[in-house]
């Protein structure tokens, strides 16, 4: 467990979180989070727990048990990347993850950042994806009909639609967001993403402040490279959420930077870094914890700590504005380290 020094005298105020650090890089970039909030003495106590895959008698896969009642108690997480084998093995662990603790509704922020230079740095990114986080094609429903034929079965189900319409209608209420577009295929996909729809048009008429309208996800995906100005909310069904969510964040500069949180029932939130596990940086310690540390602000003003999670990003658009010493990713040649140094040196002024 880890404790800031500055905050050890005052263990009442502290707030407890679950840290999965993840696979690869992800313990790295966990130490860099770490460091930098004991540097600006946010009143949190770490509660690490090691995520890995036990695989059931009756094929289903699960976490450790010290994981999953350390996420009950505290209710809040980070989570760095975590590995998963492509094409065989255990079912992901991120959708393990996400199905252990109910967690509904994927929020992925976009928004461009001073100082990382793209295509779309004088017009400006500012969007949110919404995504439903349990069901659509990643339900990991598939069986081989005879061989060289597999089905794959996309689940779409009233409740867990209706469940991440209502969070992204709130959130946008709650955030001074005027405008939410459905994306959707229910041309092709008439009953499944025509049954999001609906629960979407029926949550829509409980915010009549929030402009609702629906779009094809094709006509999205070129609508916004063209002009990413007109959209603001974006919700859609899982698999659509999680390719136009990777879209987004190749728009402000990519994943290196963009945070994640996905929210559950009874209070539970987890966030996360989505990038992957960048195994080849590990050696050289040269992975970029900026969107692990971007997603432990959303945390940090989920949690009623605005101030403190501020005070860490001020210094972190700081030093990705200065561009002296920030990781390869984004242009530089800092190790991870190095970089955590930096914006613990501005925070500290």
């Amino acid at each position: 467990m880890f404790l800031s020094r500055a905050l050890r005298s005052s263990c009442r105020s502290l707030h407890t979180v679950t840290l999965f650090p993840g696979d690869g890089i992800g313990p790295q970039i966990s130490e860099s989070v770490k460091k930098i909030f004991e540097a600006a003495e946010v009143p949190i106590q770490w509660e690490e727990r090691q995520v890995y895959p036990i695989l059931e008698p009756n094929g289903k896969t699960r976490i450790p048990e010290d994981a999953v009642e350390s996420i009950f108690k505290n209710k809040i997480g980070l989570k760095g990347p975590m590995r998963t084998a492509i094409g065989k093995g255990h079912v992901s662990l991120n959708l393990t993850i996400r199905r252990t603790f109910g967690l509904y509704a994927n929020v992925r922020p976009a928004k461009s950042i001073p100082g990382v230079i793209t295509p779309y740095s004088k017009q400006g990114v500012d969007v949110v994806i919404m995504r439903e986080n349990t069901e659509g094609e990643y339900s990991g429903i598939e069986h081989q009909v005879v061989p060289g034929v597999v089905q794959s079965v996309k689940l779409i189900t009233r409740e867990a639609s209706k469940n991440v319409a209502e969070y992204a209608f709130q959130y946008a209420q709650d955030h001074g967001r005027k405008n939410i577009v459905a994306l959707h295929k229910a041309n092709i996909m008439k009953m499944s993403d025509g049954m999001f729809l609906e629960q979407c048009r029926e949550v829509s008429a409980k915010f009549p402040e929030v402009n609702y309208r629906e779009m094809y996800l094709d006509s999205a995906c070129l609508k916004i490279v063209s002009d990413p100005s007109q959209f603001d909310v974006m919700l859609m069904p899982n698999l659509y959420g999680d390719i136009f969510s990777d879209l987004t964040a190749g728009l402000i500069g990519g994943l290196g930077l963009a945070p994640s949180g996905n929210m559950g029932k009874d209070g539970i939130a987890i966030y996360e870094a989505v990038h992957g596990t960048a195994d080849d940086l590990v050696e050289a310690n040269k992975g970029n914890p900026t969107a692990l540390l971007m997603s432990a602000l959303m945390m940090l003003r989920h949690m009623g700590l605005k101030p403190q999670a501020d005070k860490i990003e001020a210094a972190v658009l700081e030093t990705l504005t200065e561009r002296k010493i920030v990781t390869g990713d984004i242009g530089g040649t800092a190790t991870n380290p190095e970089y955590a140094d930096e914006i613990c040196r501005k925070i500290r002024g």
